[in-house]
């Protein structure tokens, strides 16, 4: 999910299953659904693309049924899990996957590059990520424009 939507640790560590709209499966497989992120008494509305919405309908699947809460990630006590206890986790899993110095913040600027890589505008990166102004966001041009760079050059014929 972290990886998917661009969250962050504590906006990931918020959510509440009445803040997840999933689509029904009927809709079919390509179908998105959103997540409502909190920020004091606002909110912004932020897709979920078809893996994310999958993965989330397996964790949802096991989720402990007598939660003590209705925090979405819920640790072995059936109690939402704390940003601390998130970060563990996904330390945990990418150490085991292989992948050494990348913490939760380097998911959300790897997602952040890629999507501006890949052709999505900063203005919908920006409000994804809910940043206020765009020249926060513009970093990311920047990063996917020098891995750009980069490959060119390594695959230069």
């Amino acid at each position: 999910m972290l990886l998917q939507t661009g969250l962050g640790l504590s906006e990931v560590a918020r959510l509440r299953l009445t803040d997840i709209e999933l689509p029904d499966r009927k809709q079919g497989a390509e179908s998105v659904g959103s997540v409502r992120v909190w920020r004091g008494r606002q909110h912004r509305m932020v897709t979920l693309n078809s893996k994310v919405c999958e993965a989330l309908r397996g964790y949802l699947l096991i989720r402990p049924a007598d939660a003590m809460d209705n925090v979405v990630f819920q640790s072995k006590l059936r109690r939402g899990m704390g940003e601390r206890s998130i970060e563990d986790v996904v330390s945990k899993y990418l150490k085991a996957a292989g992948i050494w110095g990348a913490s939760v913040r380097s998911l959300r600027h790897t997602f952040a590059t890629h999507s501006v890589k890949r052709g999505t505008s900063v203005k919908v990166v920006q409000k994804v990520l809910g940043h206020a102004s765009r020249k926060t966001t513009s970093v990311y041009v920047e990063l996917a424009r020098e891995e750009m760079d980069r490959q060119l050059q390594e695959n230069a014929l």
